[in-house]
C-alpha cells in the first residue's frame, strides 16, 4: 500500500451512490426476477465509468469502481458460492431496537435495504464462480485505460467471513466457528484474485466492530472478543498467499444514522485487531460517536510499518464538512500515530453499502470527496 510520503493521500471505503435505472435491476435480480443480462451489463458498465471519472475528478488518490456491479457489499457473494438461499432475518441493532420512535423512523429507510433479510445458509458453502469477479476486475483494468488522470493507486472490496456468517443466517453448519471458517475457506479465492492483479484488498468487516451490538448484544463482552478473534484467525489462513501489506481492513460499527451509544469502545477492540495479517486499518473518526477515538492510536500504538486510513468524512450526513475542520482530524490522527506518513484521509464508511439506501444525496457525496481532498491538502501543507 501507498504511504504517504510527502502529502496526505486521498481514498475512501468502497461503494458509491448507483444510478437509479442500476439499482432497479440490482433490486430487480435480487428478488430473483429475470433481467436482461446485456442490459445489466450495459448500465454497470455505465455507472462504472462515471463513478472511476467522479472520484478522479474530485481529487481521490487511491479509488475503486464504487462497487457499481455488486448489490451490497455482502450479499452478493450469493452469486459466486454455492448454499445460500432462501431468506434470513437479521436481528436489529441494540440501539435500534432500544427507542421505539428512532426504531420508526429508522425502518422507513433500512426496509429498502438487501442487509435487513439477506439469504441464509443452507447448504454447503464453497467458491464455484469466479468469473464475475473477473468480469469486473477486466472492466475496471479498461475504464482506467480510458481515464485522462489516474490514480496513485486501486483498491478492490471483499467481505470478511463475520459478516457473511453473521449477516446471512447459518441454517446448515454445526456452529458459527465451523460456519465463519467454510466462509473464509471460500472466500480465499477471492481475496488471492484480487491481490493476485496487483491492486490492494480491502477486506470490509463491521462484523469486527458493529456485532457487539447486534448478534452479541445481551451477551458478555468476551463472548465477542471470542468471536472476534475466531473471525481475525479465519481471515489470517485466508491470507496466506497474500502480501501483508497489500491489504487493509476495514473495520466499522454499521453505516447508519443512529444512537450508536451501545458501540463497543475502539479500545477494547485495537489488541485483537493487531493480530490481523494486513498492512493496515480503516477506522471510523469522523462521526460524533467515534471522533474522539484517534487518542486509541496514542494509547495502542500501530504495529510496525502499519498504515491507519482515518475516516474524516461521515458518511451518514448531508452535512458538508469544511476542509478545515478535514485538516484537523487529519492532524489530530497523524500527532496520535506519531508520523504522517502512515496516515491515509478516507471516508467512515461507503456511501451506498446497499444498493439504492445511501443516506447521502448524491451531488453532496462528491461534494464531501472535494472537501477530503481540499482537508488533506491544508493537512499536507502544516504537517510535510
Amino acid at each position: 500500500m501507498k504511504r504517504s510520503e510527502s502529502r496526505i493521500l486521498t481514498t475512501h471505503t468502497g461503494s458509491l451512490p448507483r444510478p437509479k435505472s442500476l439499482v432497479d435491476l440490482q433490486l430487480q435480480m435480487s428478488r430473483g426476477e429475470p433481467v436482461d443480462s446485456a442490459i445489466l451489463s450495459e448500465i454497470v458498465g455505465e455507472a462504472t465509468r462515471r463513478a472511476v471519472g467522479r472520484q478522479l475528478e474530485c481529487g481521490i488518490d487511491i479509488g475503486n469502481d464504487g462497487e457499481q456491479p455488486r448489490e451490497s457489499f455482502f450479499t452478493y457473494v450469493r452469486y459466486r458460492m454455492s448454499g445460500f438461499g432462501g431468506e434470513g432475518r437479521r436481528p436489529p441493532a441494540k440501539d435500534v431496537a432500544s427507542y421505539p420512535t428512532f426504531r420508526e423512523l429508522f425502518q422507513t429507510h433500512a426496509r429498502k435495504s438487501l442487509h435487513t433479510a439477506p439469504p441464509r445458509a443452507i447448504g454447503e458453502v464453497r467458491y464455484i464462480n469466479r468469473d464475475p469477479l473477473d468480469k469486473e476486475l477486466a472492466q475496471y483494468r479498461k475504464i482506467l485505460q480510458e481515464q485522462p488522470l489516474r490514480f496513485v493507486e486501486s483498491f478492490w472490496t471483499a467481505p470478511s467471513p463475520g459478516i457473511v456468517a453473521c449477516g446471512m443466517e447459518n441454517d446448515y453448519y454445526s456452529s458459527l466457528p465451523e460456519y465463519v471458517n467454510a466462509v473464509a475457506a471460500a472466500l480465499k479465492t477471492e481475496y488471492e484474485t484480487i491481490a493476485a492483479q496487483g491492486l490492494v484488498l480491502q477486506i470490509d468487516g463491521p462484523d469486527l466492530a458493529m456485532e457487539r451490538h447486534r448478534l452479541f448484544a445481551d451477551r458478555p463482552l468476551a463472548e465477542f472478543l471470542d468471536f472476534l478473534d475466531l473471525t481475525i484467525t479465519a481471515i489470517n489462513g485466508a491470507l496466506v498467499n497474500v502480501p501483508r501489506d497489500q491489504v487493509r481492513l476495514h473495520v466499522c460499527w454499521g453505516n447508519y444514522e443512529g444512537p450508536h451509544n451501545f458501540d463497543v469502545p475502539l479500545d477494547d477492540l485495537l489488541p485483537h485487531l493487531y493480530e490481523a495479517r494486513v498492512g493496515g486499518l480503516v477506522l471510523s473518526m469522523a462521526n460524533p460517536r467515534h471522533a474522539h477515538e484517534y487518542r486509541c492510536l496514542a494509547r495502542h500504538p500501530l504495529p510496525r510499518d502499519w498504515l491507519v486510513i482515518a475516516g474524516v468524512i461521515d458518511t451518514t450526513t448531508n452535512y458538508v464538512e469544511h476542509p478545515e475542520v478535514v485538516a484537523e482530524r487529519i492532524e489530530l490522527v497523524a500527532t496520535a500515530v506519531g508520523d504522517p506518513r502512515r496516515v491515509l484521509a478516507g471516508t467512515d464508511c461507503g456511501f451506498d453499502t446497499s444498493t439504492g439506501v445511501g443516506m447521502v444525496a448524491e451531488e453532496v457525496v462528491w461534494e464531501k470527496l472535494r472537501a477530503l481532498r481540499a482537508g488533506a491538502e491544508l493537512a499536507s501543507s502544516r504537517l510535510f
